[in-house]
């Protein structure tokens, strides 16, 4: 049989056809637009991922046996806000997860009602980029289109629910909302009061495998494919991509380079950290994770080289970068804000550190060592609550670059392994979609069938060593700076 995985990214929609045993058939994407219509928000149409996604699975599918797909999975960009009328029509554009402007109503959720009440209806503080706080926006800035809300979703649950008719969501998406109590896999009553939902608002809660439903009929119609094709609930994309990397059970950990990026490290058991830095979310094979995210991470990278160097050749740039462990400019890669574990949406991009002599490649591979460090950050606070890390798999679009495996393989100093598939989330959802068809009996059993370690990069202690006392100066910077960030 064939099993199709929908990554709902943030730039572009990936579809891939993996077949039982885990080979990647065949992949398709297709790009939709990004809208910026004030400084620090990031809205896209909803409509403009279905059309995506439907022209995708047309085109992904156009050379196959069509009768042999037996399911489709997801994994999907998380937080992001859209809401339905009574309709079934979209009432506003999307909020996605890196819009910042949230934070009148993160400051009273984590002031007023309190984060250690967060912390114990939810597992988690408000963030900017949750989805809570931007209800909360619609209702005070745009009480009209809060008066007409009866369905709550997130981007990947719209898309199943196009399919299939279910509104649904799973309990790895369903944690980062800031709606769910994680722990014991519920929607929180005390957070629907103080949004201002009602029950009916919000969708059945599923186990990421699950089978929420089948192809409505003219969904089959207009993609070809059989109506018996089963709709798995499917992930949000950092739990989605820790399957297809196969992070699941307890103690793995998985790196995402991405539009944004994180360290993702799954536990049997749940547990929250003191301060609440990283994320306390449900996984996508049934127990719990800890994640850090950085709201720009490969997208720093697209920055630097297409709009301020102009070129899309990373590769050449990179060819031209020496001394690793040495270079004396700094970058803060906080284009976009940033969320763990500093929590601030004021914070933004800073070179430091140039002198007359800096070249185009100091910055280049400033950039490249400021993702890294900020990915440290998040690990000295797995650190702290004794989690012990030796080696982590490592995806997305900026994992491609041996140049960036190194240099984190050495900032972290833990070994760092690239498996055979590079599709992350598309991958994850592909697998949970052969799960929940009855192909594996467990995300377990799938992951340890199908995903394959084919490089592994060890630090190397001197060069460690470096990158351990340029990280101590690094860790000094936002510090120093980050009252002048409220100014600016």
């Amino acid at each position: 049989m064939l099993y199709i995985g929908v990554d709902l990214g943030t730039s572009a929609v990936k579809l891939l056809l993996m077949a039982a045993d885990g080979k990647i058939e065949k992949v398709v994407s297709k790009e939709y637009p990004l809208c910026f219509p004030h400084p620090g928000w990031s809205e896209q149409n909803p409509e403009d991922w279905w059309e995506a996604v439907t022209e995708g699975l047309k085109e992904l599918t156009a050379d196959c046996d069509k009768s042999q797909v037996a399911g489709i999975g997801f994994g999907g960009q998380m937080h992001g806000l859209v809401i339905l009328d009574e309709k079934d029509e979209v009432i506003r554009p999307a909020i996605l997860w890196n819009d910042g402007r949230t934070t009148k109503e993160t400051d009273y959720l984590n002031q007023v009602i309190g984060k250690e009440n967060l912390s114990k209806y939810t597992a988690n503080i408000a963030f900017a980029g949750f989805t809570a706080p931007k209800i909360l926006w619609v209702k005070e800035n745009e009480p009209e289109n809060f008066a007409k809300i009866r369905k709550i979703m997130l981007p990947k649950d719209y898309i199943a629910y196009r399919l299939s008719g279910t509104f649904c969501t799973d309990v790895s998406d369903a944690s980062g909302m800031l709606l769910f109590d994680v722990e014991h896999k519920r929607w929180s009553e005390e957070m629907m009061e103080i949004c201002g939902v009602a029950r009916e608002q919000l969708a059945e809660i599923y186990e990421s495998a699950d089978v929420v439903g089948t192809l409505k009929p003219e969904i089959a119609a207009l993609t070809g494919l059989p109506e018996s094709v089963k709709v798995i609930a499917g992930a949000g994309d950092n739990a989605a991509a820790a399957v297809g990397t196969g992070t699941v059970g307890d103690g793995r950990c998985n790196i995402s380079l991405g539009t944004s990026g994180t360290i993702f490290i799954s536990s049997d058991k749940f547990g929250v950290d003191g301060n609440n830095a990283l994320h306390a979310f449900d996984h996508a094979d049934g127990h719990y994770h800890l994640m850090g995210c950085m709201l720009s991470a490969a997208s720093c990278n697209k920055w630097w080289m297409e709009d301020i160097v102009g070129t899309s050749d990373y590769g050449k740039e990179q060819e031209d970068i020496h001394g690793l462990g040495e270079n004396t400019v700094y970058f803060l890669p906080y284009l976009m804000g940033e969320r763990s574990p500093l929590n601030d949406p004021y914070a933004r991009g800073t070179f430091i550190g140039l002198t007359m002599d800096s070249t185009r490649a100091d910055m280049t591979q400033a950039v490249l060592e400021g993702v890294a460090f900020a990915i440290r950050d998040s690990f000295e606070v797995a650190r702290s609550l004794g989690i012990h890390i030796e080696r982590s798999k490592i995806c997305g679009g900026g994992a491609k670059s041996p140049l960036w495996r190194k240099i984190i393989a050495n900032v972290l100093n833990i070994k760092i392994d690239r498996i055979e598939s590079e599709e992350g989330p598309g991958y994850g959802g592909a697998m949970l979609a052969a799960v929940g068809c009855g192909e594996y009996a467990s995300v377990e059993e799938a992951a340890g069938k199908l995903v394959k370690i084919i490089d592994t990069i060890e630090p190397e202690p001197e060069l460690a060593a470096k990158y351990e006392e340029k990280y101590r100066k690094f860790a000094k910077i936002y510090p120093t700076v980050k009252e002048l960030f409220r100014q600016l």
